[in-house]
């Protein structure tokens, strides 16, 4: 899961796991925010973990809105989108994993700060 900050390009959350539930999201979601605090806004797509009530009741409870891409529409959320694409290109394609746990040092020495992408 990333979580990038379109206006600042920070990344607060970039995690690997086998795979996300919407329980995992939240959990992930109020560790960062705790302590950089809560948008207000998320742009997610359609994947069932955040199309879930664990996310729905987050987002409610913080005053969070949702902000959903179309169905088959990558394009509404670009900038994700793309850095994930540049991201799998620069770094995962470059390791071979053999845990998570060696996914995630692997992770933690790969640049992605936040002149990752060019102003």
């Amino acid at each position: 899961m990333t979580v990038v900050d379109t206006f600042s390009r920070y990344v607060p959350v970039l995690d690997m796991r086998y795979s996300y539930r919407g329980e995992d999201v939240v959990a992930t979601l109020d560790q960062v925010f705790r302590t950089t605090g809560y948008p207000k806004t998320i742009r997610v797509d359609q994947g069932t973990e955040f199309v879930s009530r664990d996310m729905d009741l987050w987002a409610y409870q913080r005053g969070v809105v949702l902000d959903f891409s179309r169905p088959g529409k990558p394009t509404d959320n670009a900038f994700i989108e793309a850095f994930n694409g540049r991201f799998r290109a620069e770094c995962l394609n470059q390791h071979w994993f053999l845990t998570l746990a060696d996914a995630a040092e692997k992770l933690e020495a790969c640049d992605v700060a936040p002149d990752f992408y060019p102003a």
